[in-house]
Formats: structure tokens, sequence, C-alpha cells
């Protein structure tokens, strides 16, 4: 078997650090034991996005992702939008962006340098906090959903007062759409609690229909 290649170790405020390693083509984010996310898996990642825009009722909208990760919910968003959209990806950890740039500078295919796009290094709480009203999406791919690995400061994201900051954040119509690696009836209950009409659905890791089952949920206000 090919051995991992460490490239990069990233510094999370609040957490762990996130180590970056390839093996042959494939590259794999990695935290402590875990492995976050892996090249090969961007299925549910890419549903999120295009999933969410096919709910939307504008056709130039303003797009809030939270978390770069791989860029795959990104790049997908991007190819699904129109040229008028604009999208601004919230990223905590500058080392996410400059591996993006650098070692997985073929997998980015460019779409950091995309005009319709914005980034801003900022937890994505406090963007979405000092947003009130401007999208008409929010993307939240952030840690593992809402029960968490990476800090424990995201959990404020999947409380009550997070989703009543997403539901003030998000133009009328808006969808805040939250990717999961597991279900949680819990937090399908407090969106619904929230004042949200929610829509979950299951979907393959990979783009090919195989791999893990993860949940997303697509939640517009009442």
């Amino acid at each position: 078997m090919t051995p991992r290649e460490l490239l990069g170790t990233a510094e999370v405020p609040g957490g762990e650090p996130l180590r970056l390693f390839r093996r042959g083509d494939d590259f794999m984010i990695v935290l402590e034991r875990n492995e976050l996310m892996n090249s090969r898996m961007s299925g549910s990642e890419e549903a999120l996005a295009v999933m969410t825009i096919d709910r939307l009722r504008t056709p130039a909208p303003h797009v809030l992702v939270g978390g770069y990760g791989m860029g795959f919910t990104l790049r997908a968003a991007l190819a699904a939008l129109g040229g008028q959209a604009r999208v601004t990806v919230a990223e905590l950890v500058p080392d996410i962006i400059e591996w993006a740039r650098g070692p997985m500078a073929a997998l980015t295919a460019g779409c950091l340098d995309d005009p319709r796009v914005a980034v801003t290094f900022a937890d994505v709480a406090e963007v979405i906090a000092g947003g009130r009203g401007s999208y008409d999406a929010i993307l939240l791919d952030v840690d593992n959903g809402p029960d968490g690995l990476v800090r424990a400061a995201n959990d404020r994201l999947y409380s009550a007062r997070g989703l009543a900051m997403a539901r003030a954040a998000l133009r009328p119509g808006g969808v805040l759409a939250i990717w999961s690696a597991a279900k949680d009836a819990a937090f399908a209950r407090r969106l619904r609690e929230g004042g949200f009409e929610v829509d979950e659905v299951a979907v393959r890791a990979r783009s090919n229909g195989k791999g893990a089952m993860h949940t997303i949920w697509f939640a517009r206000g009442r």
C-alpha cells in the first residue's frame, strides 16, 4: 500500500490541529485519528450545494458557505449558479485556503478565483450574526454536523440561539442547509421548534451513489 505523506498541519482556534495527508492522488484532512475529509468522497457535499440551489426562488442569490473544506460544496455551487450570483465563503482556518491554493490546487480548479466568490477568514457563526437579512442561502458543512468533533465552539451554530441567528440572516424565502455525517432526531426537532419547515434528505458520501449515508437538512422559515 502507498504510504501517506504528511503535507501540512493547521492550528484550529479552540481545537486540536488538522493535518493534510496525500496518498497517491488522494488527499485526506485528519483530526487526531479521525479522517474528516477525503478527496475521493464528495457526493454529499456536492448535493448540499446543488439541492439547496434547486430550492432557491431568486435568479441572483447571495449564498454563504460555512467551511471551505476541500471545496466540493463551493465548486458545485458555482457550477449550478448563474453569473450574477454571489458566494461568500467563511473559513476559520487560513491554512485550509493555503492548502487549496498549494498542494490541492489541481483539485481546487480555480474556484477561489471565480469573480463571484469572496473569502472571509472568520468563524461562520460571527458572519451569520453580523449578516441580518443578507443571504438567500446558508450552507453549513462545519465540523461533523451537530455532533461536532473539531472544536466545542462549533456547537453554538446548532443551538437554538444559533439557529435563530441563521434564520435572521436569511432573506424571505431563504434556505438554511446543514450537512451532517449522521442522522440527529434531536437536532431536526430543534430546527422545527425554531420556526423552520424542514426537509431531511439522506445522501450517499460518494458521487457514484456508494459509500456511507449522510444527512442534509433543508430548512426554510415559516
